[in-house]
């Protein structure tokens, strides 16, 4: 390690304590800006301390989860894992994530995607896992083909690097096609059958990447992804590396057997906390735990004893009501979020929080995307409230879903406004980035965490 690098380490670290220790706030993010600001080339200096392995999660959707589970699998196996749990995923994020510790055996890190160009070229991953790909905060991102066009970039800059691809997800495997043409390694993961779900409307991907003629689906799972294939040309779902079959959704979890394409052995993978989406994030965990081979059993015992305690799928009860909370940023992680929601049979009220600060985007026109239509067919939603700097613009939108929704101030005035519900009634709280974190202190505040749903 150069000069440069040790002083950049040293006064990282530096920042992390008088943040954490002194300070008692998020080192999260700091300590890496500080360390990149005296060494441009960090990351790529500090590679050198991950004796095994380096994997970078990135998608729209799900790369906390994710990157938590397959950092709790390799723990689970004994390894020395650094990550950036609390999901800073941009380069200071990253940084910061790997200033502890003089040496790990795996380094699990949360990217966001169009941060790979920064991230890749330096650390050289093992493994890149790409989740999904959907529209998300455009004032930010852009449309998806921008996004596409960076990681593709990126992986072209990390020659060693294995692409682990959702092979369901037509937007993702353009990104593949790519990848592949210039020499990436690519294995595909996803859903073998059909779930026999409802599915969401699909503005995503309706179209081929190489073509543009009309895709054609036998069968969805939700939004885009499924088993496409486009009638001209050939593009389509690739035969599947590390598929899920004997899939079971329910609001008790979801389960599947993890099937490899190269011989006939199988591992149930089971969780106890749900939706269809958790399903393919459940999916690319036990496909980066069997490419590090980390055995059945440990993979099981992490998932077993996993509890997020960040908001993402956090049940809390406040005077004897259930608080189910969750992150929804964009239109398919809320359909997801009222696929959940619909999956539980008891009478429910739903509140959802949408705030316009940097970190979730200025543009909220994507609510209009959401099919929020489906509550106001569900009779067992019996109370819908909207929150957050956007309140009146959500209430707008439920409205002409036909759903009359009250505004709400925040977290203890959508508490106030379903005492007169019985308790057995839950409470699902939805909300986008920045309304996450506050929401979670305060229902901490107020009852506690609860375990799981």
């Amino acid at each position: 390690m150069s000069v440069r690098s040790l002083i950049a380490t040293n006064l990282g670290r530096l920042t992390h304590w008088a943040l954490h220790d002194v300070l008692h706030r998020s080192g999260s993010q700091l300590p890496g800006r500080v360390a990149l600001g005296i060494d441009p080339g960090f990351l790529s200096h500090v590679r050198a301390k991950v004796a095994h392995g380096l994997v970078v999660v990135c998608g729209t959707n799900g790369k906390t989860t994710t990157t938590n589970l397959v950092a709790a699998t390799l723990e689970e196996r004994g390894d020395v894992v650094l990550c950036n749990r609390d999901g800073a995923n941009m380069a200071a994020g990253v940084a910061s994530a790997l200033l502890p510790l003089r040496r790990a055996d795996w380094a699990v890190l949360e990217a966001d995607e169009l941060s790979t160009i920064y991230i890749l070229p330096h650390l050289r991953p093992t493994y890149l896992v790409l989740l999904n790909l959907f529209r998300d905060q455009l004032d930010r991102a852009g449309e998806i083909d921008h996004v596409q066009d960076v990681i593709a970039s990126a992986l072209e800059q990390s020659p060693e690097t294995t692409l682990l691809v959702c092979g369901d997800d037509p937007l993702s495997m353009g990104v593949a096609e790519r990848a592949r043409e210039r020499g990436t390694r690519v294995l595909a993961f996803g859903v073998s059958e059909d779930l026999g779900l409802p599915t969401d409307r699909v503005p995503e991907a309706r179209f081929c990447q190489r073509c543009g003629a009309e895709l054609d689906y036998a069968y969805r799972t939700y939004a885009q992804l499924g088993a496409f294939r486009c009638p001209t040309c050939g593009f389509g779902r690739p035969t599947l590396d590390y598929a899920a079959r004997g899939v079971t959704v329910d609001r008790e979890g979801v389960s599947f057997a993890l099937v490899k394409k190269r011989g006939r052995a199988e591992r149930r993978v089971r969780a106890d906390f749900g939706g269809v989406y958790m399903v393919y994030n459940l999916l690319a965990a036990a496909t980066v735990s069997e490419c590090a081979g980390v055995d059945a059993a440990c993979l099981q015992r992490a998932l077993d004893a996993y509890d997020p305690h960040n908001g993402r799928l956090q049940t809390f009860v406040v005077d004897g009501r259930e608080v189910v909370l969750n992150l929804a940023k964009n239109p398919t992680g809320l359909n997801q979020n009222i696929s959940l929601l619909l999956a539980d049979t008891r009478p429910k009220a739903v509140c959802v929080l949408i705030n316009d600060n940097y970190n979730d985007g200025r543009d909220v026109s994507w609510l209009w995307d959401v099919d929020f239509e489906r509550l106001a067919t569900d009779a067992q939603v019996v109370r819908v409230l909207a929150g957050g700097s956007r309140a009146h613009d959500l209430q707008v939108r439920l409205k002409y879903a036909g759903i009359p929704a009250r505004c709400v101030e925040g977290v203890a005035d959508a508490l106030s406004s379903v005492q007169d519900l019985p308790a057995g009634q839950p409470l699902y709280m939805l909300t986008n980035y920045s309304a996450l974190e506050p929401a979670r202190c305060e229902l901490e505040k107020a009852g506690g965490p609860h375990g799981r749903t």
